[in-house]
Formats: structure tokens, sequence, C-alpha cells
């Protein structure tokens, strides 16, 4: 995975809609559903750590590890929390977690089936009997008919991008990244980011879970309790580590 060096200095600009309170709240909702305690929790692929923040405030003993030490240099600004520079498909762990919450699509960042089943496996393998694993993803939907082949621009005080997304057969995206950030003389610094996203059907994602030891519980929409719609953009998968 790319280690994003000057996407992390802009990231949490680009990411209004991330809804990180609402989402650690939603997450939290998850787990009272399913009757779960959170225990020790990891936050796989926590990027800046704004969604481990939201987490820590609200008591939940948790822990960051991302691949990007660039991000976790953002992640790592006085709070307190323990963060680690693991990559996702080789997660190794001092000790079991109960909790792992892995969100705003990080798993469609590996781009092979086979990194999705290893990123499971080893989740599973670090986790508890009766623990809850809690992901979400980029559906194919969206790959399709948001993503694919599309442009965007995104604008704020802090940088203006330029984003370019190249789809290949629905699935596999190419996305490139353009940040302009002004200087302190009114020029313009460019920096250019590129990375792929793979989207996964139901089937493949519920078969790594049951693979790696995972029950599967439910599947919703992003932030409800619903099945997800026909044209939903993120869906959420909620697994019990079996004993």
């Amino acid at each position: 995975m790319d280690s994003y060096s000057d996407f992390a200095r802009f990231y949490e600009s680009l990411m209004e809609d991330a809804r990180y309170s609402e989402r650690a709240d939603y997450l939290l909702g998850l787990c009272e559903r399913f009757g779960h305690k959170t225990g020790l929790c990891l936050d796989l692929a926590c990027g800046t750590g704004s969604l481990t923040r939201e987490l820590n405030s609200r008591g939940v003993n948790v822990f960051g590890a991302d691949g990007s030490a660039e991000m976790l240099t953002e992640a790592m600004r006085g709070d307190g929390i323990l963060y680690i520079c693991q990559d996702m498909c080789t997660l190794e762990l001092a000790e079991k977690v109960d909790t792992c919450f892995c969100t705003l699509d990080s798993l469609n960042h590996l781009t092979e089936l086979s990194e999705v089943k290893e990123t499971v496996r080893r989740v599973g393998e670090y986790m508890n009997r009766g623990g809850l694993f809690i992901f979400d993803v980029n559906t194919p939907y969206k790959h399709r008919e948001i993503l694919g082949n599309n442009a965007f621009t995104i604008e704020n005080d802090d940088v203006f991008c330029a984003w370019q997304n190249v789809t290949e057969d629905g699935m596999l995206t190419e996305i490139l990244l353009d940040f302009f950030e002004e200087q302190e003389d009114g020029s313009y610094q460019r920096y250019s980011e590129q990375f792929f996203e793979r989207a996964y059907t139901r089937e493949e994602l519920t078969n790594a879970l049951n693979k790696a030891g995972f029950e599967p519980l439910a599947v919703y929409g992003d932030l409800t309790c619903e099945p997800p719609a026909e044209d939903e953009q993120r869906a959420v998968y909620i697994a019990r580590k079996k004993g």
C-alpha cells in the first residue's frame, strides 16, 4: 500500500464527510446491539487517528494501527493513545483484542482478494473468542456508478484537490490526486498521489470471514441498522469470532 506521504498532511481537510463523532457512536451502538463489550479495541488502518480519538474520548480502551508512518505522524499529537505502524496484511499484536474496527473503506485499499483474506485471518488470529470484527467497504455499486471514470474537485482553506478516477472492470479503481497548496508568496505547490481501491462482493467477504473463524452476524447500510440498499455506497459488516 502507498505510504500517502503527501496525502497524510491533507487527509483530514478532505474528509469532511467522514462524520467521525457520529461514526464512533454508531460503532459502539452496534456493539451494544449485539450484546458485546468492547474490551481492548483495535482501530485497524486508523489513518490520522480521528476515529481512534473519538472512541478514546468515549472511554474505549483503544489503540490504532496503520501501515503509513506519515499518517501515524499526524495521529500522534499528544493524545496519549498508542499507535503502531503495522500493515494490515502482516498484522502482529502483542496481545489479543476483543473488538476490531476497520472503517472508511480501508479494506478496499487491498487490491487482491488474497490480501483481504490474509488480513481477516490475522484479525481472527489476534481476537479473543466472542470478539467482534466490524468493518465497512465501498460497494461495487459505488465503484461502478460513483467513482468509475469520474473526476471531482475539492477546495477548502487548506488545499485545492483535483481527483480523477480510472476504473477497470467496474471493480478496480485507480485514484489520482493532485493537491495544490498556497505558499506564503501566493504561488502554489503541487503534490501528487496515486493509489488503487478494489470493490469486493458480499459473497467474497462473507467467505473470507467464515474461513477465518468468524460468524457473520449482519450487513448494514452505512450508519444504519438496515440492509444495504441497491444503490448503497458503503456497506458495514459485523462478525463474531467463534470459539
